[in-house]
């Protein structure tokens, strides 16, 4: 596991394939607790070809010198990001 949140990742390869391709990440917030949301994609053996772009929020919890997941969210899809969007920009503004 990580001992830096710079070290985080969710790329994953399994025989040889990249099967989840981190595309970027942004780190929300550091400290004993980290909140970090990456953009990734995942390849589809069928297709044999990466599919759309998809989004996730994982927390990770520093112990022992390394981070640990702790929990994720999964955004579906861009239309279900956009939603998240609009209702954070609506609350914000009020």
């Amino acid at each position: 596991m990580a001992e830096t949140v710079d070290e985080l990742t969710i790329t994953y390869e399994d025989g040889g394939i990249e099967t989840v391709k981190e595309l970027d990440k942004k780190v929300l917030t550091k400290g004993a607790w980290a909140t970090i949301m990456y953009r990734y994609q995942e390849w589809n053996r069928a297709k044999e070809e990466y599919g759309a772009d998809k989004y996730t929020i994982r927390r990770y919890q520093k112990r022992n010198g390394e981070y640990q997941q702790k929990s994720k969210f999964n955004i579906s899809s861009t239309d279900q990001a956009k939603a998240i969007i609009a209702a954070l920009e609506e609350w914000i503004a009020e």
